[in-house]
């Protein structure tokens, strides 16, 4: 069932009625042939047809003398690499069909996952998709596409199931890398693919990553052409031919620093290191700032296009690249110059690279290392981001990059570990914490300790789960909540801290433990633990558990860019959140309070 802010047509309408468009312009000869209509009718038929569609659909669109124009198509014409043949009508009816879908996935997830966290099995029905990944994604963007601030319910769970989707995909394409000989591994690729999983509703593809290279390559060239016009890197096809002179590779390497660092102004991220943009190759080529490793990648890819040969180096605490100046392939490290792509593409000695670290080091970190160590070292920059704060972004980044470095290294039993108490401290995924134990006992008897803890707490919690007997309903009417003066739905400002909020939830007094309640210096407030907490969405992205004293009505009520927002709301009307069915079901009672609070609070401001 749509919800009541959509017209019986669907989500899907646009990008179908596109599809329809297309396959009518493409195809109107087959029309006559058919016995659809005779030949002099069908421009007649087509008429209508457009009229019927596009004046609703497209009204800046102009109509094509060619019916086969491909700016008459949709989005979705990349899926197609050849058209010849292709039933258009059958696409249209396969796209309805997706569509549909989707949407009953998306509509049934609110109701079956409103008081958890989506399970690791509540992705089943997409797994097994009766139709084609494409058209159902397409789908997927179309809600997440749609104006207003409407329909924020379906926008959460359809934003979830996209970012699973991807994902799986995006873990599939690196299994598929990593399975390549080593000289099919481009470092550039498997950057993307760290990219495109840490970030999978972002548009992030290889051939525009590839394409921002190749003209940061073309510029190159050109500086080089100044020094050297009868330079071999001007005639080459990047990387098809190695460069054999040291002195003709020094005219390169002159020449990309020149472009890169004073031409582009590429640099080393050091006010801001820990950002985990600095890890993103298409962050890094749109900043122009990123950490050693991010910059070395693009450093080395340049240059091999070139025909370079540089190589990486897992340098401790600096990511470096390595220039061979004598016999190819030796194994002295003396016979190496060592870039710092963050430092502005400096040559260094062996010495100096021990300088750059404060410390001497063996000869064994001077080595080169596979793309497949490049990658684990990247994602174990990311890693370590996420252990860094304890906000829930700094989580998905951790569970991202456990998931990249278990696809890497499945049987790793630190990894595990992390990876099964990061979910038990999250509350989720109790029965995949279960498997993640079992494997782990597995591989190596001697963390029984560790695993019989968490087996023991973990199954605890599954019959905590099992005992909860439905949501829990307060009516405001009951003498026992006479005390509460907020609602659902309202936009707040702490009165201390300033922040902006909505409330998501209440409670008649504080139900938070002990600990919780010293730890927050609760009873230091006049009305201590004893009086009204709601439970509230921030703007800067946390949930807090707020007591009634210290909040007031917000004068100036502003949308609040919550990632959760859409899990309990339904839409903001400008002034107010309007609950969604679960939270509406959960307070039955609120809406008709934030209503009648908003027409006095705010009616009476504007006169």
């Amino acid at each position: 069932m749509l919800p009541k802010i959509f017209p019986s047509h669907c989500f899907f309408v646009f990008q179908t009625q596109m599809i329809l468009v297309s396959w009518v312009l493409l195809h109107w000869q087959v029309f006559s042939c058919t016995g659809l209509c005779c030949g002099s009718t069908c421009p007649l038929l087509l008429e209508k047809t457009l009229l019927l569609i596009a004046p609703k659909t497209l009204p800046e669109v102009r109509f094509s003398a060619e019916p086969s124009n491909a700016s008459w198509w949709p989005s979705l014409l990349k899926y197609y690499s050849n058209t010849d043949g292709v039933s258009w009508l059958e696409e249209y009816k396969a796209r309805h069909n997706a569509g549909l879908e989707a949407q009953r996935i998306v509509a049934s997830f609110s109701k079956r996952f409103f008081s958890e966290h989506v399970p690791c099995d509540g992705f089943s029905d997409i797994e097994t998709l009766g139709c084609p990944s494409h058209f159902f994604e397409d789908e997927l963007m179309c809600i997440l596409n749609m104006e207003g601030r409407k329909g924020l319910t379906w926008k959460y769970y359809a934003k979830k199931i996209l970012y699973f989707l991807r994902q799986q995909n995006i873990l599939k394409n690196l299994k598929e890398y990593l399975q390549r000989p080593t000289d099919r591994q481009s470092f550039l690729e498997g950057a993307v693919l760290i990219d495109q999983y840490c970030n999978p509703l972002s548009d992030i593809c290889l051939k525009s990553v590839q394409a921002q290279v190749d003209d940061i390559t073309d510029k190159v060239r050109k500086v080089l052409r100044t020094k050297n016009p009868r330079h071999p890197s001007l005639t080459s096809k990047a990387g098809e031919v190695l460069i054999p002179e040291v002195e003709l590779q020094r005219q390169v390497l002159d020449a990309m620093n020149c472009v890169l660092y004073e031409q582009l102004k590429y640099k080393g991220n050091e006010l801001d290191y820990y950002n985990s943009l600095n890890s993103y190759i298409h962050q890094v080529l749109i900043r122009r700032t990123g950490i050693p490793i991010s910059l070395s990648v693009l450093y080395l890819t340049i240059a091999r296009q070139l025909g370079v040969k540089l190589e990486p180096v897992n340098f401790p605490s600096h990511f470096l690249l390595r220039w061979c100046q004598g016999k190819e392939g030796s194994t002295d490290i003396f016979d190496y110059t060592y870039i710092d792509a963050f430092g502005k593409g400096k040559q260094l000695t062996v010495k100096e690279c021990e300088y750059l670290i404060g410390h001497h080091v063996t000869e064994e970190f001077y080595g080169v290392v596979t793309s497949k160590e490049v990658l684990q070292r990247m994602v174990g920059n990311l890693l370590n981001l996420g252990k860094r704060e304890s906000t829930d972004q700094s989580y998905q980044l951790l569970r991202d990059s456990l998931d990249l470095y278990l696809a890497m290294y499945p049987d790793n039993v630190q990894h595990l570990m992390l990876q099964a108490r990061l979910y038990f401290h999250l509350g989720i995924w109790p029965e995949k914490v279960l498997d993640i134990l079992q494997h782990i006992q597995a591989l190596d008897p001697s963390q029984h300790g560790a695993v019989g803890y968490l087996v023991q707490h973990t199954l605890e919690h599954i019959e905590r789960r099992k005992e909860e007997v439905g949501p829990e309903v307060k009516h405001r009417s009951d003498e026992k909540h006479k005390e509460v003066c907020f609602s659902i739905g309202l936009i707040m400002k702490h009165k201390r801290y300033g922040y902006n909020c909505v409330i998501y939830g209440w409670d008649p007094a504080c139900m938070m433990g002990h600990e919780w309640i010293r730890n927050m210096n609760v009873h230091s407030l006049p009305h201590g633990p004893h009086q009204p907490f709601y439970n509230v969405l921030v703007e800067d992205g946390s949930c807090r558990y707020a007591a009634q004293e210290n909040l007031e009505y917000n004068s100036e009520p502003r949308e609040i860019p919550h990632p959760d927002i859409g899990r309990y709301f339904s839409e903001f009307t400008g002034i107010h959140y309007l609950a969604n069915t679960e939270l509406e079901i959960r307070y039955p009672e609120d809406l008709e309070l934030t209503r009648a609070t908003v027409q006095k609070i705010y009616s009476s401001g504007k006169e």
